[in-house]
């Protein structure tokens, strides 16, 4: 794990050697089923160090060092596909609560398993559609932060998203490219969805390239009870 030690390390962060055997155990599980289902396009051993697992963890530059370290925080990844961003944050984090909600069940399947496989605790695994889960009051506004990484344009990832952030939580969405015409796009949701933009913070990371942001929206109202909206209108018809 030279690559990710190493970009963590320009963060201030660093890995226990039990959390490196953990993401190299999970790059190997990750490699093992991508055989049998497709969970990434990237495979190479260097490439998942950097793209999946280091641009994971720069979600937690959006926490105040007391997030972090909250005993009880609590945590969902929406559309966790092979567990990025949720995972590789909980690894890190490691007392944090984790939901991990995807629609497919293979991906939920290994979600499950690798879970399992690196020995994490308070882990679940949720299997279905934001749109349904996010009326169930067991998920509905329980969660201090809610990440999602793409999945979908921002306005819909608004809105599958921030009903799981309780009052007083926060939505970090990872983005790049033209973030600015995105967030242009989202306004009108955030607003609606009981949000507020609080910024946009551009991760500068050699081992990343490119333009990279985290869109970090503060849950400011609870959201309203019609939203989110019925299987697939996000999608065709972001608010």
């Amino acid at each position: 794990m030279r690559r990710l030690t190493q970009g963590l390390g320009k963060l201030g962060l660093q890995l226990s050697r039990r959390q490196a055997q953990q993401f190299e155990l999970y790059y190997e599980e990750l490699v093992a089923w991508n055989k049998r289902i497709n969970l990434t396009s990237i495979t190479d051993y260097e490439e998942v160090q950097v793209k999946h697992f280091l641009d994971s963890i720069t979600v937690t530059l959006a926490l105040a060092e007391e997030e972090t370290s909250k005993p009880d925080l609590s945590i969902m990844d929406v559309g966790a596909g092979a567990g990025f961003p949720g995972l590789p944050v909980k690894i890190l984090l490691g007392q944090a609560r984790l939901v991990l909600l995807d629609s497919t069940g293979k991906k939920a399947a290994f979600l499950r398993y690798v879970a399992e496989k690196l020995d994490l605790s308070s882990v679940e695994i949720v299997n279905g559609r934001a749109e349904e889960v996010g009326h169930l009051p067991l998920y509905r506004q329980q969660f201090d932060l809610v990440v999602s990484r793409a999945v979908a344009s921002l306005p819909t990832i608004v809105e599958l998203s921030l009903p799981f952030c309780l009052v007083g939580g926060k939505f970090v969405a990872q983005e790049k490219g033209d973030i600015g015409r995105e967030i242009d796009k989202a306004s009108r949701a955030i607003n609606i969805l009981g949000g507020k933009l609080k910024g946009v913070e551009q991760i500068k990371l050699e081992e990343l390239g490119g333009d990279r942001y985290l869109v970090i929206i503060d849950k400011i109202c609870p959201t309203p009870e019609k939203y989110p909206r019925r299987c697939g209108i996000p999608k065709r018809r972001p608010i």
